[in-house]
């Protein structure tokens, strides 16, 4: 059989350089000599299986560290940021964008960072225009930074799993004596008795938008009305976390190295978050459950009391080495089709920073069939081919004036894991000519002949002839 073998050099010298070992030092310790290992860190050899496991073993790191997980996720933001009509007149290849992933990933980063700062610094300048163009009265406007897309680049850094977290979840079932069949009233019993703080469901003119709030000093947690009961269970489970594990919360938190204290807070509240999840659905039991199933999203609902969007983003957290689920992506629109949460375990699969969602993609045809989940083969223009499911999901409201929110959930997979799926049934996954062509958003797609197109791709000059009218003013019309 052939050795697998992959060019991992960059991945090699950052852990001798973290270990402050010299590359004779540690080929000594590997058994290869210095000059090898020089070839190897500079990529003209690559790291063997062998080799890999060695390094494994003598060092004692994750080799999941040196999966290219990453390194193809910031191919993915490259190919974005080089896609922008700034760069029109630049010769920039893919193959040199994986070449400074692979080589350089601090510094392509650093180029991904960058063009976000330049984005965001484009924005406040268009926003400064229009409000001189309007002739209003000139206000100061401060920069504003996207610290949820910082939160969300550190979830997707840690593969949005969080061990800590799970053995915490887990351990409260043991130590709360947590019952199964009525989870909100022994968290809300367990955190009376073990912190003192008493629950206390709250009429929505008092509440007003809030979902919960914490009174320190009548030590209670208040629950709207408004919440469904995975909803009021849910937040009770985020305030335990807050309460009980507040200081592995922070710990975390600081691990991230966040710019700013909204982009600290967010952090804290998705973790927040994800312990409620994880107690809610229990690793084990849910794995298990899911894979018996198979990943059965309405079933998974009704034995764990949650929500479809709670099922759908706890799938996505399965990521426990050894004990792995279906690697899924996850994304919510609301009816403008703005992208307001995303995840993906998908290395290939990537989401726009900018813009919505392909309109080809029937997550947006949630929003018509209330209630029903639809199922679509979409592939992308690099060929890989996903399956997905979208249903449309309803969040609580406050009343006939603030009327509830609707969003549409979607979650995917490669197609070589769709058939463990129950809704993949009777589709006939090898007929890659049924799938769907999507693009990530029509900024990016190189499809010209896309008849859906909002935007004109960004790598493409706009050719305007008005004596041809295709069926959209961005496709591109054969000779005639």
């Amino acid at each position: 059989m052939t050795e697998k073998k992959a060019m991992l050099g960059h991945k090699v010298r950052r852990l001798r350089r973290d270990l402050k070992l010299t590359q004779a030092q540690m080929a000594d310790e590997l058994g290869i000599s210095p000059s090898y290992l020089n070839l190897i860190e500079s990529n003209q050899r690559p790291l063997t299986v062998p080799l890999l496991l060695k390094i494994g073993q003598i060092y004692d790191v994750d080799l999941s560290t040196f999966a290219e997980t990453d390194e193809t996720r910031l191919v993915a933001g490259l190919k974005e940021v080089f896609a922008d009509p700034l760069f029109e007149t630049s010769d920039i290849k893919n193959q040199d964008m994986k070449e400074l992933a692979a080589v350089a990933p601090t510094l392509g980063q650093a180029v991904v960072q960058l063009y976000r700062a330049y984005r965001e610094a484009r924005q406040d300048l268009s926003v400064l225009a229009e409000s001189m163009a309007d002739g209003d009265k000139l206000q100061t406007q401060s920069v504003q930074a996207f610290p949820q897309e910082e939160v969300g680049e550190f979830f997707q850094a840690n593969a949005n799993h969080f061990p800590d977290l799970e053995i915490m979840a887990e351990s409260l079932w043991i130590d709360g004596d947590l019952d199964a069949g009525d989870l909100y009233g022994s968290l809300a019993t367990h955190l009376q008795k073990r912190h003192g703080v008493r629950v206390k469901l709250m009429p929505v003119e008092v509440m007003g938008g809030t979902v919960r709030r914490y009174d320190r000093h009548s030590k209670r947690v208040l629950v709207s009305e408004m919440l469904p009961p995975t909803g009021r269970t849910f937040q009770l489970a985020a305030q335990l976390a807050l309460l009980r594990h507040r200081d592995v919360l922070d710990g975390i938190v600081e691990q991230g190295a966040f710019a700013s204290e909204e982009a600290k807070r967010l952090a804290l509240i998705g973790l927040a978050s994800y312990f409620a999840a994880a107690v809610m659905m229990p690793y084990g039991r849910f794995l298990e459950a899911a894979k018996a199933l198979r990943y059965d999203l309405e079933i998974l609902m009704h034995r764990f009391v949650a929500s479809f969007e709670q099922v759908a983003h706890r799938l996505t957290t399965l990521q426990r080495p050894g004990a792995k689920g279906v690697p899924f992506f996850f994304l919510r629109i609301d009816n403008a089709g703005n992208i307001s949460k995303r995840f993906s375990a998908l290395p290939a699969f990537h989401f726009a920073r900018f813009g919505s969602a392909c309109p080809r993609w029937n997550v947006h045809d949630a929003f018509r069939m209330p209630g029903a989940i639809q199922t679509q083969l979409a592939q992308l223009a690099d060929g890989t081919v996903y399956f997905s499911v979208s249903r449309r999901v309803v969040k609580a409201g406050g009343g006939w004036k603030n009327p509830a929110r609707q969003f549409a959930i979607a979650l995917g997979t490669d197609i070589a894991h769709a058939g463990q799926l129950v809704y993949a049934d009777g589709v006939d996954l090898h007929n890659k000519a049924a799938a769907t062509p999507i693009g990530v958003n029509c900024r990016l797609c190189p499809r010209l002949d896309c008849t859906q197109r909002a935007f004109p791709p960004l790598n493409h000059r706009l050719e305007v002839d008005e004596n041809i009218r295709g069926l959209s003013s961005y496709v591109a019309v054969g000779e005639v």
